[in-house]
């Protein structure tokens, strides 16, 4: 079975430490809430209003109450991620279904070993063990997804668009996701250089360099957490200094702060990362939002409760692409500010990427910015 890696054996012993774990199993209430519903709570770290990956699993939970009116439906924040676990085992005999977002839940498979009768939506990550070990459990549906695929039609539209020739990535912390995001925009940038005629440079910051979860340092433009917008302004910021005309921003909250940079600055421009923030670019009468790299989030955590309802629910790990058209970019042109010459670009290159001739350099797909299929 697949190991965490170093950085995430040392933060589940650490976990391990928790009072839910020294507790073990937590009595169940009866399922269903006072109305007979399902009792539906999500669990963040960067809050259900963060106008990104929490908000759009959010928008998931909401449609599923909006069909299903006699659901009970929480949201919880817990943004200090050494007590997400904790968290989990304090609630979860409250609930019906946990919707859980981020890496940093991975842990909770030992959790959820101890309490059969409840389920958990995972997204991000796959489930591990009590020793770290990645395991399939019948209460757990964990959605991933190839976010350098999105990465890299965000480092395409970067590279044509930008007038300085230097564009930037930046994200949260080194979880897998959000180097995937990385991997695939420098991809993307790479892809763009070789075959657009594009002279564009991605730009990093020593000093906020990432170190993924087995220890390995990535480079890149990393805040150090989801919600910590005063440093996202200070990256965001030091990018411009450095003539960064194009940011795509995949950090949660803490991206607040980078927009913020952005608007602060003259003629830079921005790329939204997992929903459309469009309505995230306004500054004045001008919106500098040129696209956003997307996955398809709230649409398939919808299923999944529609399915538990139902009672086809099916535990499984499973990677969601642009096959299954849960990765991509906002093309609307109501909804970004891309030339035309971008957005036939970036057609071209998803009619290649989704039939399989590119793939994108990922954390541990093998491949690099600079040595990937159909660079």
């Amino acid at each position: 079975m697949k190991k965490l890696g170093m950085a995430g054996a040392l933060a589940l012993i650490a976990l391990l430490a928790s009072p839910v774990f020294a507790g073990g199993k937590k009595d169940a209430a009866p399922a269903g809430g006072a109305s007979g519903g399902l009792k539906v709570a999500i669990l963040t770290t960067s809050g259900v209003d963060d106008g990104s990956f929490g908000q759009d699993c959010w928008n998931g939970v909401l449609e599923f109450k909006k069909n299903n009116p006699e659901a009970e439906i929480t949201s919880i924040k817990e943004p200090d991620m050494a007590k997400v676990v904790t968290a989990v085992g304090d609630v979860i005999a409250d609930y019906d279904v946990l919707v859980l977002p981020g890496f940093q839940f991975s842990p909770v498979g030992a959790v959820l070993q101890d309490n059969p009768d409840r389920k958990v939506i995972l997204v991000d990550t796959a489930p591990a063990d009590a020793e770290g070990n990645t395991v399939e459990l019948p209460n757990i549906y964990s959605m991933q997804f190839h976010e350098e695929e999105s990465g890299f039609f965000a480092g395409i539209a970067a590279a044509l668009e930008t007038k300085t020739g230097k564009v930037a990535v930046v994200n949260g912390m080194a979880f897998p996701s959000n180097v995937n995001y990385q991997f695939g925009f420098m991809s993307g940038v790479n892809y763009a250089n070789k075959h657009y005629g594009t002279k564009a440079q991605y730009i990093e910051l020593p000093s906020y360099a990432g170190t993924d979860v087995t220890g390995k340092p990535v480079g890149g433009n990393y805040i150090g957490g989801f919600a910590d917008e005063a440093t996202g302004k200070v990256v965001g910021q030091a990018l411009i200094n450095q003539g960064v005309d194009v940011l795509h921003v995949a950090a949660g909250a803490s991206g607040n702060g980078v927009f913020t940079a952005a608007k602060e600055a003259s003629g830079v421009y921005l790329i939204g990362c997992d929903v459309d923030q469009y309505d995230d670019g306004f500054k004045g009468s001008e919106n500098i939002m040129l696209t956003s790299a997307v996955k398809v989030m709230h649409i398939n955590v919808t299923r999944q409760l529609q399915a538990i309802k139902d009672g086809s629910f099916k535990g499984q790990n499973v990677v969601l692409g642009a096959d299954t058209d849960s990765t991509g970019y906002v093309s609307a042109e109501n909804r970004s500010r891309l030339s035309a010459n971008t957005r036939e670009k970036l057609k071209e290159a998803y009619t290649l990427l989704k039939a399989g001739k590119i793939v994108p350099a990922a954390n541990f797909n093998g491949h690099t910015p600079t040595n990937f299929p159909g660079l």
